[in-house]
C-alpha cells in the first residue's frame, strides 16, 4: 500500500470512529430526554422519541405505535404523579451500533413524592427501579426507539436477562 492509500485508509477508519461516536452521543441524549420529558407531562415529544410503529413493552402495559404512547403520558394515572411530584431517571446507557440499527440498555429509577407540598416538607423515595432495553433504529428525523422493553427489578431472572443481553448488543427475547 502506498503513502497515499495508507493516508486515506487511515481517514476512513477516522471518519468511521467519529460516526459511531456521534451515534452513540446522539441515542444516550435521546434516552436522557426521556426522564424530563415524561416527567414535564410532554406527551408529543415522548411520544416523537418512538418509531410511528414503535413499541414500548413495560411490565403492566405495552404500548405500540405513538397514539398509545401519548395516551399514557396523557394518563390520569401519569398525571397524578406528575402533579404529586416524580422524578424519572435514566442512565447511563450502554449503546452499540451496528449501521443503522443499535441496542442501548441502562437502569432507572422512579422517585415520587410521598410527603406534601415544599412547605410540608416533602419525602421523596424510590417508588421502583427498573431495567431498561432500547432496540433503536436510524430514521430520517435522526435515532429512534423501535422497541423499548422495561421489566422492574424485583427479583425475577427477566430483568436482569434484559440487561446482560442489552449489554452484549442482542435484541430483548420476544
Amino acid at each position: 500500500m502506498d503513502d497515499s492509500a495508507a493516508v486515506l485508509d487511515r481517514i476512513e477508519q477516522l471518519e468511521q470512529r467519529l460516526r459511531d461516536l456521534e451515534d452513540q452521543a446522539e441515542i444516550s441524549q435521546l434516552i436522557a430526554a426521556y426522564g424530563p420529558l415524561v416527567d414535564a407531562g410532554d406527551a408529543e415529544q415522548v411520544a416523537g422519541q418512538w418509531t410511528e410503529d414503535g413499541i414500548y413493552d413495560v411490565d403492566e402495559i405495552s404500548m405500540s405505535g405513538r397514539d398509545q404512547i401519548r395516551a399514557m403520558v396523557r394518563s390520569k394515572n401519569h398525571q397524578g404523579w406528575i402533579a404529586g411530584g416524580c422524578a424519572h431517571f435514566l442512565g447511563p446507557a450502554r449503546v452499540q451500533v451496528n449501521g443503522d440499527a443499535a441496542v442501548a440498555v441502562c437502569h432507572s429509577l422512579m422517585v415520587v413524592n410521598q410527603g406534601g407540598a415544599f412547605e410540608e416538607a416533602p419525602e421523596f423515595v424510590v417508588r421502583r427501579a427498573t431495567a431498561h432495553h432500547f432496540e433503536v433504529v436510524r430514521t430520517p428525523q435522526g435515532w429512534r426507539i423501535a422497541k423499548r422493553t422495561s421489566r422492574v427489578l424485583d427479583g425475577r431472572t427477566e430483568a436482569p436477562e434484559l440487561l446482560r443481553r442489552g449489554t452484549l448488543g442482542q435484541v430483548a427475547p420476544q
